[in-house]
């Protein structure tokens, strides 16, 4: 469960994380998903302890009994959230020649979507709709153990850009990694998350239909991000489960 305004605590989550090591790369494990009625049942209380709607009975489960987690790998991770940091960047002033050419030393421009290519470098796109990825980046961030914890409530910490690559002084890819050592949450821990950030989605959003009074300082928008992130992050894998898709391609509507 997430306290408002506090950490992330879980009831459900197993022990164990994963780790980055230079030069290595850490292929995900697929473990046995949690039960997915108790974690939707935490997830409904959390709703309730934030003063929330709760969604209908019927809203559906992320997962079956029986299905396996996992997370993307922690290069794949690294590599997304170095690239929205760079949009970010591209968002608040940084040359496109020059963020194409950190993406190009990182052997990222690859990973770019089509969208983020024309905006970083052309400048062409939404750039209210590029900042918002702070909050994904957020997510992402936690992911990858760089901040302790993923608020509802609150926005991203201040401190969140500190563990990001700092682009003005130059810091690339490798010096970014070294400096920081990621370390990714268990895939249970994310996959409880998942869940939670699934149902707050569509509670923001029937509390500001409703009209009523969000219980902390971000909104819809900001919770979304994070579910985006989440939703890309959770690898799921069962008889229902579609094979993991593209950034651009994760499936919000629900």
């Amino acid at each position: 469960m997430v306290a408002a305004g506090g950490p992330v605590t879980l009831e459900f989550a197993t022990s164990g994380v994963v780790h980055r090591h230079r030069g290595s790369v850490v292929k995900a494990v697929a473990t046995p998903a949690p039960d997915p009625h108790r974690v939707r049942a935490a997830s409904v209380d959390q709703l309730r302890r934030l003063d929330l709607p709760s969604p209908p009975p019927n809203y559906p489960l992320i997962w079956e009994p029986g299905d396996t987690v996992e997370l993307r790998p922690p290069s794949e991770l690294e590599g997304r959230t170095a690239i929205l940091n760079v949009v970010l960047a591209r968002c608040f002033g940084m040359p496109g020649e020059a963020a194409m050419a950190w993406l190009l030393d990182a052997h990222l421009l690859d990973d770019l979507t089509k969208p983020e290519w024309s905006f970083v470098a052309t400048g062409d796109g939404d750039q209210r709709s590029f900042a918002l990825h702070l909050e994904a980046l957020y997510a992402l961030a936690w992911l990858l153990g760089l901040v302790p914890h993923l608020d509802p409530t609150e926005p991203a910490p201040d401190g969140l850009v500190a563990q990001l690559p700092h682009l003005p002084s130059r810091e690339n890819f490798t010096e970014w990694t070294t400096r920081t050592i990621p370390t990714v949450r268990p895939a249970v821990e994310a996959a409880i998350v998942l869940d939670l950030f699934y149902c707050l989605d569509w509670s923001y959003l029937e509390a500001e239909r409703r009209r009523i009074r969000l219980p902390g300082l971000i909104d819809s928008n900001a919770i979304g991000q994070r579910r985006w992130a989440l939703e890309w992050a959770v690898v799921l894998r069962g008889p229902y489960q579609t094979p993991p898709c593209g950034w651009e391609e994760v499936d919000l509507s629900t």
